[in-house]
């Protein structure tokens, strides 16, 4: 049984993912569709690439990833399959490919127009067509043109100095915990064994210890964690961080390393209340 995969950012109460449903169904009727989320925020390229980055590794080999978010071809962008890691990935060249994948993916496919077909819709009309040639077993080479690249999107990184990270949210979940772009690796070279003081939106809210997991706090306290793909995950126990603080995409997210003989008196001032 081949695995379909579908990313949008449709609201599920529109007809898009039924449609394509049904489509996929009349197409490869032995397909499993498997919906990964239909709620990334309208055209939010960045969100999706991240949901799908951190999802598509526990698929097993075979996957048929379909991406529709900003999924319209033009001038600028065309329609791609993707294979890397034994998986494929069906979408626009919009920067998403780019933000899936850390390493140089197996090959690179422009897609075939479709004459007299309607592009409002790709997904119904190229993208489930295209997965039912690979499950088909149809050669890549027959589905378009071999591409060498795709368009770079180069995701935000933190800003480094010899004692302090200033991290950026990128992702914000369902209990509204914020992910941060800054990685256990990097924290821990930037550390050195030093102490430290995350700030959160201001030097009111501050973490001075990492913690293994959310009940290391009482209820309604900040806590900071490395979570399952080693970012820094700042939460409130059973309350939204987010909201609370009026965090963002984007916000910034400060943490000061001192020496362990510095107070944290001593660095009150470098932050702005």
């Amino acid at each position: 049984m081949s695995i379909i995969t579908l990313i949008s950012d449709w609201n599920s109460d529109d007809f898009y993912i039924g449609a394509v449903k049904g489509q996929i169904l009349r197409n490869c009727p032995n397909a499993n569709i498997i919906d990964i989320t239909h709620r990334v925020t309208l055209f939010n390229v960045g969100q999706a690439g991240f949901i799908l980055r951190n999802t598509y590794k526990n698929f097993p080999d075979g996957t048929i990833h379909i991406i529709a978010v900003n999924s319209i071809a033009d001038k600028q962008q065309a329609h791609l399959l993707v294979e890397a890691d034994n998986q494929y990935f069906i979408g626009a060249d919009n920067g998403i490919f780019d933000l899936i994948f850390d390493k140089p993916v197996s090959k690179i496919i422009k897609i075939r127009k479709i004459e007299n077909e309607l592009h409002s819709f790709p997904e119904i009309k190229i993208f489930v067509k295209v997965a039912e040639d690979i499950i088909k077993g149809k050669k890549l080479k027959e589905i378009g043109s071999i591409q060498k690249k795709f368009k770079r999107q180069l995701a935000l990184s933190p800003v480094i100095e010899d004692s302090v990270i200033l991290g950026s949210v990128i992702y914000i979940d369902s209990y509204k915990n914020i992910f941060t772009n800054i990685s256990v690796d990097l924290f821990n070279r930037v550390r050195k064994n030093r102490n430290f003081t995350i700030y959160v939106q201001s030097n009111r809210n501050r973490i001075n210890e990492i913690s293994d997991h959310f009940n290391n706090v009482a209820e309604g306290e900040l806590v900071a964690i490395f979570n399952s793909i080693n970012l820094m995950e700042i939460a409130i126990r059973k309350g939204k961080a987010a909201e609370l603080f009026g965090l963002n995409i984007n916000s910034t997210i400060r943490i000061k390393f001192y020496d362990n003989t510095d107070s944290e008196n001593d660095i009150q001032g470098f932050f702005k209340k």
